[in-house]
């Protein structure tokens, strides 16, 4: 039987050039805005967080304290 993984978010762990998916899934949620983020779709993460992030903007505001 083939298992989907549709609507169920990955565990990732993030390094500096990418991610390893721990626990497979179709999207993990950002971190500040509870924002759906689409594996491949995701570009912004804190590696010393470990949390994903939906844009620029937000992964900016949280770097830096805003």
């Amino acid at each position: 039987m083939l298992m989907s993984h549709t609507a169920r978010p990955a565990r990732l762990h993030f390094m500096a050039n990418g991610f390893r998916v721990l626990s497979p899934g179709d999207h993990v949620l950002c971190a500040v805005t509870g924002e759906r983020i689409a594996l491949d779709a995701l570009k912004y993460w804190s590696v010393a967080r470990q949390e994903a992030y939906a844009s620029a903007e937000v992964a900016t505001k949280v770097m830096t304290g805003a």
